[in-house]
């Protein structure tokens, strides 16, 4: 009897001890599955011009403020481009934005990615016969057009060079188009003549270069060069100068570039055009992030692709001369004051 005395005891004291410790440990914290993060791709196909990094970096800075993940990668190769945007399709990203190297050659890998369930945008570079879902850009033909409105403006007559973008480049062939509708009535009034008319492969600037420099070397004239971006007014400019010709010819550019602006206040090149970088990466972050989360994005044009007519979202592009560099570039710091004028 004193046995089961004890041992009820014991099983009494064991109870009581496992309740003490139940109510005395510290309670366990609820674990919850993390919800994954919102991924966002970016295949930058083209980095020659200096700003292609700088709509990179702003690109991803946006996303990164939206609560999303951006996933970039580069190259300038089309075939390099591919394998990139299938690693970014194998990472099970929601939308790819795409500067593609080439606008003819990805419409195999765009269906890979539609199959896949992402949404694909075009950025800045149309892509040829391609299931996009949107297009963001500036509207390249009136970039052709503020071009060369801004030369005839100043030379309305005389010997003019067409020297274009990248043949492998669509928006080299709109940007002569919206020079051309301003040039043509010029040239059939016997005004204007264009003596020169040639694209420059990858926007090289030693192609623009020797382009100018062989014609001005076979005895040609010059007055005025409608150059379609600021890499190409480069080549343009370092063939004037060895027949000591700069600030002498009307000279236009595109991307506002430092060495643009700074060839601005030192009078060799007449205009650039400012494309508020800070602008498109931003909207593009913002549209890539909604589309995302399942949502519309917004749209204010179309353009055919030749494969569909693609929502797009143009951002207006703005001329700048020597005389708006304070209320354009220098008021959005997109550089400072310092940065282009120096000391001075």
């Amino acid at each position: 009897m004193k046995k089961i005395l004890i041992i009820i005891l014991l099983l009494v004291a064991a109870v009581a001890g496992i309740f003490w410790i139940t109510w005395n440990i510290d309670p366990v914290e609820e674990i919850t599955l993390e919800t994954p993060p919102l991924l966002v791709g970016f295949s930058l196909g083209v980095y020659r011009e200096e700003r292609w990094l700088k709509d990179l970096d702003l690109f991803n800075e946006k996303v990164k403020e939206l609560g999303a993940v951006s996933v970039s990668l580069m190259t300038d190769e089309v075939d390099v481009q591919i394998s990139q945007i299938r690693n970014l399709i194998s990472q099970n990203v929601k939308v790819i934005v795409i500067v593609p190297s080439n606008f003819k050659k990805l419409s195999g890998v765009i269906d890979e990615a539609q199959e896949a369930g992402i949404k694909v945008i075009a950025y800045d570079r149309l892509i040829l016969d391609s299931d996009l879902d949107l297009y963001i850009s500036f509207d390249s033909v009136e970039v052709g057009r503020i071009q060369a409105q801004a030369l005839v403006d100043r030379v309305p007559s005389g010997n003019y060079a067409y020297i274009g973008g990248s043949p492998t480049d669509n928006n080299a062939y709109l940007l002569r188009e919206g020079s051309m509708e301003v040039l043509n009535d010029k040239v059939e009034s016997g005004e204007i003549d264009i003596v020169i008319d040639e694209y420059s492969t990858d926007w090289d600037p030693s192609v623009a270069y020797e382009n100018i420099k062989n014609y001005l070397e076979s005895g040609g004239e010059l007055d005025a060069v409608v150059a379609a971006n600021d890499g190409t007014a480069s080549g343009v400019i370092e063939a004037l100068r060895e027949f000591d010709l700069e600030g002498e010819i009307t000279v236009s550019g595109q991307d506002a570039e430092l060495a643009a602006c700074r060839r601005l206040v030192s009078g060799e090149q007449t205009v650039t055009v400012y494309k508020p970088i800070r602008a498109i990466a931003h909207k593009a972050a913002e549209l890539a992030v909604k589309m995302a989360k399942g949502e519309e994005p917004e749209v204010n044009n179309n353009i055919n692709n030749g494969y569909k007519d693609v929502p797009a979202f143009y951002i207006e592009p703005i001329v700048v001369s020597k005389d708006t560099l304070d209320e354009t570039v220098i008021e959005d710091r997109f550089y400072s004051r310092e940065e282009i004028y120096g000391d001075n």
